[in-house]
């Protein structure tokens, strides 16, 4: 599956095969479910080992850095699952959509 990035992400070309690397490794590890909410706005369940919630917060401040339009919501839900909604503006709904796309696989 391809990945258009938008011109508004700054991550360096030469990095941006390891970014996707690291959600698809998220998505086939921790993913157990994936709604898109609105065509902006997605929520996936994951669960996974104790540092879960440290290594999806840190993925998603990284990816705000180089792609400011995401706005990523990390929401622990007890007792080993936690919950995460990603909003884009309209103008990158096609981005969501692909990331999506890539956590149902």
């Amino acid at each position: 599956m391809t990945f258009d990035v938008p011109d508004a992400c700054t991550l360096p070309t030469a990095e941006r095969p390891l970014r996707l690397a690291e959600f698809d490794a998220l998505f086939t590890t921790a993913v157990r479910d994936v709604e898109t909410v609105s065509p902006t706005r997605a929520r996936m369940l994951l669960t996974g080992p104790a540092g879960l919630e440290a290594a999806v917060r840190d993925l998603a401040a990284r990816e705000t850095q180089c792609c400011s339009f995401f706005t990523f919501t990390v929401t622990p839900q007890p007792p080993d699952s936690l919950v995460l909604d990603i909003e884009v503006p309209p103008a990158h709904t096609g981005v969501l959509a692909a990331l999506v796309g890539r956590a149902a696989r």
